[in-house]
């Protein structure tokens, strides 16, 4: 993964109650370039006390940095994003980014599968700036992603960490992911498939979401999610979703909790919420901000 160009956007006359935030195109191991957003830690600033403005902003090294994987038809600069960023940025550093197909973002979007490569990219860049420690929350299509991601990038993957150090997650967060591919059980899902798999389908994707899709079939078929759970020990690992999901009903969380093993996954069912970013509030997210933050690294 590179950097290939880097810009800041205006910042005030007060740096210290406004950190500076980044824009970056990086390029994956496969050369698609993905755009991405990098917010330092809000946690000292905004507060009017003194003390506060006198206080320097923590060091890179000493600061989490959350890294944000949307859902399909998302990127970066979505008000679902956006939103989760800032509640994020009260507790850590924030990478956002948009996957392959979405966005500003080059290539085409293969819905899972080589989506993995650019949050490896963007894992990588948050250790490039400086952060030792990383989590991983992913929602959605981002958030199977996030589940593929540690299994492979992760300790257990490889055990002398090697070229993919830099890309391996600290811990796990996955909202709203199917646990098996190809599910069609439910009409949302159902309207998903047909935009991915059909002409029609994939021009109201292009042209209605603005998200390029690739058309040709996985070859071969990406390591499915609930496969990927028993491998990203031993990197905590948190399921979220919630019991009015109307893409994946409660199977799919329980199954994928049952694949961590004991101890190997801690599964919150969320009471009355619906599907990804757009259903997460902000007390939600700040729990799994907290979450994030205070799990010790594997």
């Amino acid at each position: 993964m590179s950097s290939v160009s880097e810009g800041r956007f205006p910042r005030s006359s007060v740096p210290l109650l406004t950190p500076p935030t980044r824009r970056a195109t990086l390029l994956t191991d496969d050369g698609v370039p993905v755009e991405a957003v990098y917010e330092p830690c809000t946690a000292l600033h905004g507060r009017p006390d003194e003390d506060a403005a006198r206080t320097p902003a923590p060091a890179p090294a000493e600061t989490t940095a959350i890294v944000v994987a949307h859902g399909f038809t998302g990127a970066v600069d979505r008000p679902a994003v956006r939103r989760a960023a800032r509640v994020f940025a009260r507790r850590a550093a924030v990478v956002t980014f948009s996957f392959r197909g979405h966005g500003r973002s080059g290539g085409r979007s293969t819905v899972g599968d080589r989506e993995v490569l650019d949050l490896a990219a963007a894992v990588a860049w948050a250790r490039e700036l400086g952060h030792r420690r990383v989590v991983t929350v992913g929602f959605s299509m981002g958030g199977s992603v996030a589940l593929r991601h540690g299994a492979l990038y992760g300790a257990a993957a490889h055990p002398d960490a090697g070229a993919h150090a830099g890309a391996r997650a600290d811990a796990v967060v996955s909202v709203s992911a199917p646990a098996r591919w190809y599910y069609r059980g439910t009409a949302p899902m159902r309207r998903l498939h047909w935009v991915v798999t059909r002409p029609s389908g994939r021009f109201v994707g292009r042209y209605g979401f603005r998200t390029r899709i690739a058309t040709g079939e996985w070859d071969p078929v990406p390591l499915p999610p609930v496969a990927a759970v028993p491998r990203i020990a031993p990197a905590p690992l948190l399921l979220v979703h919630g019991d009015r999901d109307p893409y994946f009903p409660l199977d799919h969380p329980r199954m994928l909790a049952e694949a961590a093993g004991p101890g190997g996954a801690e599964l919150w069912l969320e009471r009355g919420m619906g599907h990804a970013e757009n259903a997460a509030d902000d007390a939600l997210l700040a729990r799994i901000a907290a979450w994030a933050t205070a799990v010790p690294p594997a």
